[in-house]
């Protein structure tokens, strides 16, 4: 398909699968990459929670026809409401990655012969049954070209059990690399055989695994880093190629690879991925084709993303970006999730039209930023519908996209070079504009630390988020950073906190009582990442000392610059204990709270050096807590290396949901357990997971002789004073390890 077509096909009703009447479980038994591995599909069977006698529920008004949703069947209508409101799949995107088996009209025209006030929970179920084919069919797996079984990054890791467990992380591209299936395409809509909610695409890509079965945009940043690390330099090409096609045919990139994301995008970080593709690889051809498209992202962004914001403190008037999508009904891929947002039958107060509309704007808007959804937007903070409802997304001018954005225009300086003065020099002077607005609306010199600005207080947020450490990742350090040593740390000492008070990794807030998955605990991929290249671009001068003391009869809490946090330390969130007070939490305050604290490092932080800096330690302890957290949760999952690390006894799988399962790779942690997922949010946890995958080689890469075998908690807690519960390779649990022993492993996916 031409690049010219890649529109026509998305309106012409994408892909149709031709593997509708059987599915192929089988495995493979090739070499990693040298053959097709067959793709195993397990697609939902519906489970209404009503009896297939029910009459559905009464439904709220049908939402306006939104304008850049292409179609009637995976766009806001009776048709995707009904269906939803049915409860028939667990997860509401399940249904919206369907194809259908016949074409748009009989679809519809199958729909309309329903009485709504008295259609059943079984009637759909059968429609949805005859009218659809199996979710994610629409693709298929493909060959890693050139695939190395044992890159040369793989010789920096000096651990024999963590090489192992890298070159397992590496294999599994072998499992997450797809294709369109080019030769089911559908006619024109909406007079073609069927239709489907993929945008096809023209080349090989990674997806990130469970229900994320297409290619997203800003997960595919730090796949990258990955893959870089694997030498799989044609699939880097090959990503940056569809990113292209989009661009080319949408002005933009959408969110993921579906026609229910073309209202949105996520963080612009397709221009760090081509630098960072031609600064590994020094293959600049792709520039001829990359340099135009890069500037219309960004004008995409500036027209439509842009706004002008008046500084309070100095009166300065800056171009700013923001979140902002044009939305107003349910988001396909989450409509149940946001009617009952709108319409949760358990609150007293009804939102008006308006009202509605707006929240379903916000919703989107969240879904944009990445981080959906968590404290760092709301009004209000709070469990559930009441604190979604408070969303203000719109009116933050955000730390992390703004800083995203000004390296965007540098790097495309650099890759001009001398080959167009002009737009350089152009690219070179916006950016000076957005470093200038990002530090006076959102730096804090006093707090040390970067917040969001908000519109509607005309002031900066208290929220303190690991967006924080966005600016510095990408190469703006303000001046009270580089004043001093002490300033400099004073910027990073949540992160000592962390690696000292708790068990896991940096989780995104503190803020633990939202439920929600861009708060405490869970800890992401990508920010661990971020946090590392943050400390890696402080200069080595401001890094010669040690980790600083906290004051007599204090916790690392001492050390955090006055309000930096906006949390006393009593009002933390606890670390539970492991036996005997496993409902406990760690004592709140004093040099008691930092008990995770070892001499010289932390548990599970490697080991310390000599002369070894601040910077460099917060480095070393953080590498290693994630490599923990990737590896320990791996093996509490079933994941075992041969003649390294035996899979653990049935006993102990079962506790984890794991008997016959062969090791889970999250796509989120918590800053509390070292050897589970993460967990809330609108979604089950989800396994395979490219971005975990991505910075774990990335980690094993650049900090591979610092890495130390972890120390993994036992699953069942009588498993500490027996000897057969330390799996041979992994370092036997001690008492000084922390863990809350059986948490979050109720909504585990499966590999794939």
């Amino acid at each position: 398909m031409t690049v010219s077509n890649l529109k026509a096909a998305v309106i012409a009703g994408l892909v149709h699968t031709i593997l509708a009447a059987t599915i192929d479980t089988s495995t493979t038994t090739a070499p990693p990459g040298t053959a097709v591995p067959t793709l195993t599909i397990s697609t939902a069977v519906a489970s209404p929670s009503a009896s297939l006698g029910a009459t559905l529920p009464s439904q709220a008004p049908i939402p306006p026809t939104q304008g850049w949703c292409i179609g009637q069947i995976f766009c806001a209508g009776s048709l995707l409401q009904t269906v939803n409101i049915a409860q028939i799949y667990s997860d509401p995107k399940t249904f919206v990655d369907k194809p259908t088996s016949k074409s748009s009209q009989q679809v519809l025209a199958d729909f309309s012969s329903f009485n709504l006030s008295t259609v059943t929970e079984g009637q759909i179920v059968n429609f949805v049954d005859t009218d659809f084919l199996g979710e994610g069919l629409e693709l298929e797996t493909a060959v890693l070209t050139n695939f190395n079984p044992t890159p040369a990054f793989l010789n920096n890791v000096t651990d024999p059990l963590l090489k192992a467990f890298a070159q397992t992380v590496h294999d599994y591209w072998t499992q997450l690399v797809r294709n369109t299936n080019q030769s089911a395409l559908c006619g024109e809509y909406p007079g073609g055989t069927c239709e489907s909610s993929l945008i096809p695409l023209n080349h090989t890509f990674v997806i990130p695994g469970g229900r994320f079965r297409e290619q997203y945009y800003w997960d595919s940043y730090w796949i990258i880093q990955g893959l870089l690390q694997s030498e799989l330099y044609d699939t880097v090409n090959a990503t940056l190629q569809n990113f292209m096609d989009e661009i080319e045919g949408f002005g933009f990139i959408p969110n993921g690879g579906r026609i229910y994301y073309l209202d949105r995008s996520q963080p612009p970080l397709f221009i760090h991925m081509v630098y960072d593709y031609v600064n590994v690889t020094g293959d600049t051809s792709i520039l001829q084709r990359a340099l135009p498209l890069a500037e219309v992202e960004l004008a995409w962004w500036a027209n439509n993303r842009t706004i002008e914001v008046k500084s309070p403190y100095t009166n300065q008037t800056y171009m700013m970006a923001h979140y902002a999508v044009n939305n107003t009904a349910p988001r396909p891929e989450s409509y149940l999730t946001d009617y009952l947002t709108v319409y949760d039958p358990t609150l007293s107060t009804p939102l008006t039209d308006t009202q509605a509309a707006d929240l379903y704007s916000e919703l989107a808007s969240g879904a944009e930023t990445g981080w959906d959804y968590s404290s760092r937007f709301e009004a209000i903070p709070q469990l559930g519908n009441p604190g979604l409802r408070s969303l203000n997304v719109k009116n933050n001018i955000p730390t992390c996209l703004n800083s995203i954005l000004y390296k965007a225009r540098i790097l495309l300086a650099e890759l001009y070079g001398t080959s167009n003065a002009t737009a350089s020099s152009t690219h070179l002077q916006v950016a000076a504009g957005i470093r200038a607005g990002i530090l006076d609306l959102l730096w804090d010199p006093a707090k040390l630390a970067f917040y969001d600005f908000n519109l509607t207080s005309n002031a900066r947020n208290d929220i303190f988020t690991v967006a924080t450490f966005y600016p510095v990742w990408n190469g703006i350090i303000p001046n009270e950073v580089l004043a001093s040593q002490s300033n400099a740390f004073g910027y990073f000492a949540a992160v000592n906190l962390v690696m000292n008070k708790y068990n896991g990794s940096v989780p995104v807030t503190f803020v633990d009582w939202t439920g929600l998955q861009w708060d405490a605990p869970n800890s992401w991929p990508p920010h661990q990442y971020i946090i590392m290249q943050a400390l890696r671009a402080i200069p080595s001068n401001l890094t010669t000392n040690g980790l600083p003391t906290p004051s007599s009869n204090q916790s690392t809490y001492d050390l955090i610059p006055a309000g930096q946090l906006d949390f006393t330390e009593a009002q933390l969130p606890g670390q539970p204990f492991l036996v005997p007070q496993a409902n406990q939490n760690a004592t709140a305050t004093g040099p008691a709270a930092d008990i995770s604290r070892l001499n010289g490092t932390v548990v599970n932080g490697g080991n310390a050096t000599a002369g070894e800096g601040w910077r460099d330690t917060l480095q070393r302890e953080m590498a290693n807590r994630y490599y923990t957290s990737a590896l320990c949760s791996w093996h509490a999952t079933g994941g075992s290396i041969p003649g390294l690390l035996p899979q653990l006894p049935a006993n102990e799988l079962n506790v984890t949901g794991s008997i016959g399962n062969t090791g889970n790779m999250y796509e989120k942690f918590s800053n509390l357990n070292v050897d589970s997922s993460g967990y809330g949010g609108e979604y089950t946890v989800q396994a395979g997971f490219g971005w975990t995958n991505g910075v774990l080689l990335w980690v094993a890469s650049t900090y591979g002789e610092q890495l130390v075998a972890p120390q993994c908690p036992p699953i069942i807690v009588a498993a500490a004073n027996t000897s057969t519960s330390a799996a041979v390779g992994l370092q036997a649990s001690s008492g000084a390890v922390i863990t809350s022993v059986v948490m979050a492993y109720m909504a585990s996916a499966i590999f794939l």
